[in-house]
């Protein structure tokens, strides 16, 4: 993979609220665990996705979103720093879904990955559970 390819854009980030609806709505997404992370995925109609945002027009075939609970860190600095760890694991590890999305022409994956654990992990621990998930989502799209 390309250096230009590893960024994390604005595109790739999964905001819009529709969205975030269809990913976590009735049915349909599926999930798996690697402590201290879950990842919840759904393939969707790129058509759909496409209506549902009037915002950003240059959308990636794969969207993330990465959610840290206040349950489980107090501290702002503390959820930042893991959403930090695991946006920059997903940067370097992104191709294992990119390569099987891009397979598909009119499909959209939506992955949200939601921190379970109430201690801090290191980055090593927290990049290998990333690309884990990553390749278990790539073999089951």
């Amino acid at each position: 993979m390309e250096k230009h390819e590893e960024k994390l854009r604005k595109g790739e980030r999964l905001c819009s609220r529709r969205l975030i609806d269809i990913l976590f709505g009735a049915g349909g997404s599926h999930a798996m665990t690697a402590f201290p992370l879950k990842a919840v995925y759904r393939l969707v109609e790129s058509n759909s996705v496409s209506s549902a945002s009037e915002d950003d027009v240059d959308e990636s075939k794969v969207q993330v979103l990465v959610s840290v609970p206040k349950k489980h860190f107090k501290r702002a600095v503390k959820r930042n720093r893991v959403k930090r760890q695991v946006r920059e694991a997903y940067r370097k590890h992104k191709s294992f879904v990119m390569l099987r999305v891009n397979e598909y022409a009119d499909k959209q994956l939506l992955i949200a990955f939601i921190w379970l654990s109430d201690e801090l992990a290191d980055s090593v621990t927290v990049e290998q559970r990333v690309s884990n998930l990553l390749q278990r989502i790539g073999e089951r799209i």
